[in-house]
């Protein structure tokens, strides 16, 4: 009997342990940290050896294989030394494709790729097809495939996801766009990080569809250095295409073979032109699995939006707070801002990843009538944007309670309260869907 060794406790890990339980082979979990409740009972009800806490050498070295969870960088001292063994070291998804002969939509991306993937299974939902969702969203991919049994998955793939990934094929992938972003993680090499993007169109052959930005100048720069065998399918907004999605006035047009579908831009549910994209995307998917025309206008115009992802909390004396936590980076930071039709009183900061704010300052002084800093070090984002909005106009805040008094404090009815960090959140809380939250309290208590 083969041994795999799990690293990580998390959605992913336990995912993957529990498919391993099931198709026979001897295995262990092991987490540095703390295992949360819920996974403990999973391990335990499923009858899987775990320890947390701390690693346990020579158990984990024992492992013929290696299932390795996304935020584990790949130079952990342990995994580092488990690849100087020889040990493959795989992820939760080139493991779980071992087992899974559904179709697979793949969305990976800097921005957009949550939505996207969220649009496209509300709309395959809507479809009356049988479509799990999983990824970096959702259920384990590999626990729905250890115990569930869907046609399809749609799958929201990071780059940590994909970085463990070999044999796995997509039969349709996406990358919404690429922007720097995790660069840490890729030696602070961008060309690492936009190889790592496009390891979802790997294995892909002429008989798979490649959705893509053709607007997204540095996708467009490594499709030119490759080869693609996979069907190509653009979507843009500056010139009309003769396969993929283009908009033509005031309608998104979705060609796919000879189907055709329109949509009306003021029908989509989400705004900003960044939700045109999405849509686009969403719509393109849609037609190559053969999805009529009227299910998906219907899904674009009545989708609701991501939590955490410009999602409307409240109206509290007509000014509008609206959480954006979900935004870690400066790109997904200027969609937000530059789809704001109210002054903006802008909540920005967290742990910084080299971000460079220049991009946004002709966007700050358009829409920003104050800056409240919510992170432990403010230093750039005061350099960056102070001359603009004014030293009584931007104050620092060490909890989401205090941002929102004091963004409460700066705005005026018609504004607009926006949390959009720019920034991820380990500064001050424990990820971007517990910086959305307390955001999200905060203003409930107001």
């Amino acid at each position: 009997m083969s041994r795999i060794v799990v690293l990580g406790g998390g959605e992913s890990g336990v995912g993957s342990a529990v498919l391993a339980k099931v198709k026979g082979f001897d295995v262990f979990l092991s987490d540095m940290g703390e295992i949360a409740p819920k996974y403990v009972s999973l391990l335990e009800q499923w009858e899987i050896p775990y320890e947390s806490g701390h690693h346990t050498e020579e158990l984990v070295l024992d492992a013929d294989e290696i299932i390795k969870s996304p935020g584990i960088p790949l130079t952990a001292p342990l995994v580092e030394k488990a690849a100087m063994q020889g040990i493959h070291i795989i992820s939760e998804i080139e493991f779980a494709g071992r087992y899974d002969n559904a179709r697979k939509i793949c969305i990976t991306g800097s921005n957009g790729k949550t939505t996207t993937t969220s649009l496209i299974y509300y709309l395959l939902k809507n479809a009356g097809l049988n479509v799990g969702l999983g990824g970096n969203i959702g259920k384990s991919y590999a626990y729905q495939v250890a115990t569930e049994k869907h046609d399809i998955y749609v799958l929201e793939l990071s780059s940590f996801q994909l970085d463990n990934m070999y044999d796995f094929k997509a039969d349709i992938a996406i990358i919404t766009n690429i922007t720097p972003d995790h660069l840490d993680r890729y030696d602070h090499n961008m060309d690492n990080y936009v190889k790592a993007k496009f390891r979802i169109t790997r294995n892909m052959d002429e008989d798979n569809c490649f959705i893509f930005c053709s607007d997204d100048e540095i996708t467009i720069n490594h499709l030119d250095k490759i080869v693609m065998k996979a069907k190509m399918l653009p979507f843009t907004q500056k010139e009309e295409v003769s396969q993929g999605a283009f908009v033509r006035d005031d309608k998104m047009i979705v060609r796919v073979g000879e189907q055709e579908c329109g949509v009306y831009l003021q029908e989509l549910a989400l705004s900003g032109r960044h939700n045109v994209y999405n849509s686009m995307a969403a719509a393109i998917a849609g037609k190559v699995m053969n999805i009529d025309n009227e299910t998906i206008r219907r899904s674009l115009s009545s989708f609701q939006a991501v939590e955490h992802r410009l999602e409307k909390v409240l109206s509290i004396g007509d000014v509008l707070y609206v959480n954006d936590s979900k935004a870690t980076n400066v790109d997904a930071a200027w969609y937000a801002l530059e789809c704001q039709t109210r002054p903006v009183v802008w909540i920005v900061g967290g742990k910084d990843k080299g971000n460079d704010y220049s991009v946004l300052k002709e966007l700050v002084k358009e829409k920003v009538k104050a800056i409240v800093c919510l992170g432990v070090d403010n230093a750039k984002i005061h350099a960056a944007f102070e001359d603009i909005v004014g030293k009584d106009r931007i104050v620092d805040t060490l909890s989401a309670a205090e941002a929102v008094k004091a963004g409460a404090g700066f705005a005026a009815p018609g504004d607009v309260v926006l949390l959009s960090p720019c920034c991820a959140s380990f500064d001050l809380f424990k990820s971007y869907e517990d910086r959305g939250r307390q955001f999200k309290e905060a203003v409930r208590s107001l």
